[in-house]
């Protein structure tokens, strides 16, 4: 069975926190898992992110 496409880039991932860098605004970076990237002011507190659906991969630790 053949792999889906990504649904984000290494390159997308690298344009944005380019693009996050050279605001030198305090900003964190969401990656979404339908795709989307969100851009938010960074509140200082921990992310919650919901719980992940499906298998998990496999750590690079």
């Amino acid at each position: 069975m053949p792999r889906s496409a990504a649904k984000v880039t290494q390159a997308d991932v690298a344009r944005v926190l380019r693009a996050v860098a050279q605001t030198d605004a305090d900003l964190e970076v969401v990656i979404e898992t339908d795709g989307r990237i969100r851009i938010l002011p960074h509140s200082g507190n921990k992310v919650d992110s919901p719980a992940p659906e499906g298998p998990q991969p496999k750590s690079w630790n």
